[in-house]
């Protein structure tokens, strides 16, 4: 079991509260993710979850039990760190043994979830080698290992990745993704990358200054975010913000369309603008367009080849169906 249950939580360091009281449920199995900028308050959450930072007020329970007081190596929880924390002098079967031994656990029940974590992570044929000889993906997988074999109820990741190259990233995405449909145990994941929050949740909860702006599965905040925030920090590239009297006619303050909901044209359309820098991709064409409706330049997306070049003017027309509204104070307009 792994349900994780945040009642009226806070955290403040003197008179500065990083964590306003907040709600949140975090059901058995599944695999959340906390994202939002650089201090939202994602990591601070996650250490009270762990019991590394002491809550100010609220009540935080694990299965059904008050754990708000009890301390990290209590709360039947295991947690993955940035840094990979191994010992260099160990091997990466000592290293994976270590809580383990720690424990005090018999050797024939260390030997059998040391085989078992290895085979899941493909460590198998690494066991005996030391850190130092082995690539910076193969040793996260080796501190993941090393809280598998603790059978914790649910597992916390704080930004595991964000020390690894850009081909490493995605491949270790991929394999946490993996791992949490064979162990089916809850994990909650820290990134500030929307990208890997939208491939690797069932639920993403979305912060700002501690506060939870929106809470639900990718695919919900991506087609029905709950205020501007949201609306500009989900989808990669970002939604198109635009305000002033193009919004007006909308019966909105701000109206938001994503790259991919904007036809192209180059003989008529609903905008006109200039082409500033286009990026190619292969599968992709992003373009930058100046207009009049935004200081910003829309951002635009044609698949595939697309031949443009700076300067150029196109048309663009939104499909109306895919517009989002936001009021006056950038709430969503249902």
């Amino acid at each position: 079991m792994g349900q994780i249950t945040l009642k009226q939580v806070r955290k403040a360091f003197g008179d500065v509260e990083v964590i306003p009281p907040l709600d949140l449920q975090i059901d058995d199995g599944e695999f959340v993710v906390f994202v939002g900028p650089s201090g939202c308050g994602k990591s601070t959450l996650l250490r009270l979850i762990a019991g590394l930072e002491d809550t100010s007020s609220g009540v935080i329970e694990i299965d059904g039990k008050d754990a708000t007081g009890l301390p990290p190596a209590k709360r039947s929880l295991a947690m993955v760190f940035q840094s990979y924390a191994l010992y260099p002098h160990m091997t990466v079967r000592k290293n994976i043994a270590f809580p383990m031994k720690m424990a005090k656990m018999p050797q024939e029940e260390q030997d059998k979830r040391i085989a078992s974590a290895a085979a899941a992570l493909n460590l198998t044929d690494y066991l005996d080698r030391r850190p130092g000889q082995l690539s910076g993906g193969q040793r996260q997988r080796v501190a993941i290992g090393r809280a598998i074999v603790r059978e914790p109820a649910a597992f916390l990741f704080d930004e595991p990745l964000s020390n690894l190259d850009a081909a490493l990233r995605v491949g270790m995405r991929l394999e946490i993704s993996e791992l949490h449909k064979k162990l089916a145990t809850t994990m909650i994941y820290v990134t500030h990358d929307q990208v890997e929050a939208m491939t690797m949740a069932d639920k993403i909860v979305v912060l700002r200054a501690g506060h939870i702006e929106q809470v639900g599965s990718p695919m919900e905040l991506y087609r029905n975010p709950r205020n501007t925030f949201v609306a500009g920090f989900i989808g990669s590239p970002k939604m198109n913000l635009i305000t002033g009297a193009e919004a007006a006619k909308h019966n909105a303050k701000t109206i938001g369309i994503r790259p991919e909901h904007l036809m192209i044209s180059r003989e008529s359309g609903t905008w006109t603008g200039k082409v500033g820098v286009a990026e190619h991709l292969g599968s992709d064409t992003f373009m930058h367009v100046h207009s009049d409706l935004s200081d910003e330049p829309l951002t635009v997306r044609a698949t595939g080849e697309f031949e443009i070049k700076y300067g150029d003017t196109i048309h663009l027309s939104p499909d109306m169906d895919k517009l989002h509204k936001f009021d006056a104070q950038g709430l969503r307009i249902a």
